[in-house]
């Protein structure tokens, strides 16, 4: 029978038994977990890459079906393709399984609706915006949801469970005052 109490470490040994190494920074993480830096670039470089080679197949498929329908395959296969290299690469958790699969869907529906409201705004306040105006708008927009959309994959997405306990160390805690703890149980009819 396996024993429920952790056996007792040496000093210093604790970072061993959680199986975390310790950056520069002084922060914990679990082995192979690339830090926020090289997950951002991993994210750009990725993220950049399947953008790219989806605009381009969008192109192609296009000539055998409308472009609409050629957006929504297209669209589909690269944010499928672009969660599994996020799991994988970017944040080194492994295969993203459903559940990653649906919220990073959702956080891609929340970019691209970042990117039309841009556009959108764009067009109200002028109407007649050139070509120029036009992607400065959409590049802004995309760049800002970007963010945004790393932030929610690396935080929640395909949070390691230390990356979780990092973030919850950071939030403030609630105080309690010290006195009499009172219970404020009601009585139960005896049956």
């Amino acid at each position: 029978m396996k024993s429920l109490v952790s056996p007792k470490l040496k000093p210093g040994m604790a970072d061993e038994a959680l199986q975390v190494e310790r950056t520069k920074t002084g922060t914990l993480r679990a082995p192979g977990t690339p830090g926020p830096l090289a997950s951002f670039a991993r994210f750009v470089l990725f993220g950049g890459g399947v953008g790219v080679a989806s605009s381009a197949a969008v192109a192609g498929l296009a000539g055998l079906m409308p472009w609409a329908a050629a957006n929504a395959v297209i669209t589909v296969a690269s944010t499928a393709l672009g969660t599994e290299l996020h799991a994988r690469f970017t944040f080194g958790t492994g295969r993203a399984g459903w559940r990653g699969h649906w919220q990073s869907a959702g956080s891609a529906t929340a970019a691209f609706a970042v990117t039309s409201a841009a556009m959108l705004v764009l067009h109200l306040v002028q109407p007649s915006a050139g070509a120029l105006y036009e992607q400065v708008a959409y590049l802004s927009a995309a760049g800002l949801a970007g963010i945004g959309r790393f932030l929610v994959l690396r935080l929640f997405v395909f949070a390691t469970s230390q990356t979780r306990t990092t973030a919850r160390a950071m939030e403030p805690t609630p105080t309690r005052e010290a006195g009499p703890q009172v219970s404020r149980l009601l009585p139960v009819p005896a049956l």
